[in-house]
């Protein structure tokens, strides 16, 4: 069940946040599509998912580590980590005081120079505590570097910032002089 709800996931993510139309969806401006529509596609996908129904998704989404998606009134939608060409639209928020991004040790140097930019996502991605971004980062590299982003502060400068779930917030772009290494002796052990 559980390696099902993962190829689920990972499926249900491509189609949300990079390819829609692969899957003959259509979205709304906040990334949103009708729930059956998305199952529609998926029954046409795989012989196993010919019987999966809404309540199979608000389960998938309830099991989930992180809050990946979102279902509501007949919608359902990825809440980040979109690179589709038309912009989704967020809700401005206030973040916390401290927002931290985990990466590698190459491209932590070019964000101390360039800032750190969304790349081939919509949004910048950033972890509301160390040992999130220290996950984040081990996608990438087994000593991921954790910068520390002073949010409240660059906020306050006029920075936008949105909530993508409990553990993600986003912003079109962080400068230079609002981020800083961790130079933190924290360690972590990775359990995933």
């Amino acid at each position: 069940m559980i390696k099902k709800s993962t190829e689920l996931s990972k499926t249900i993510a491509h189609a949300l946040r990079h390819e829609p139309e692969q899957y003959g969806l259509k979205m709304d401006e906040k990334g949103r599509v009708f729930v059956h529509d998305l199952l529609n596609a998926l029954h046409n996908m795989r012989k196993d998912w010919i019987n999966l129904s809404e309540k199979d998704l608000m389960e998938m989404i309830a099991s989930s580590d992180k809050k990946r998606f979102e279902l509501q009134n007949g919608k359902i939608c990825a809440l980040y980590g979109h690179s589709l060409l038309k912009k989704i639209q967020k809700v401005v928020a206030t973040p916390p005081k401290l927002l931290y991004h985990g990466t590698t040790s190459e491209s932590a140097k070019i964000i101390q120079i360039e800032g750190l930019k969304p790349m081939k996502r919509q949004y910048v991605h950033l972890s509301i505590d160390k040992h999130t971004a220290y996950q984040v980062g081990r996608r990438r590299t087994n000593t991921p570097v954790i910068l520390k982003v002073l949010a409240a502060k660059a906020c306050s400068k006029g920075i936008i910032f949105y909530k993508g779930n409990a553990c993600t917030w986003l912003a079109n772009y962080i400068p230079i002089e609002y981020i800083t290494k961790d130079t933190s002796n924290t360690c972590f052990s990775y359990d995933k």
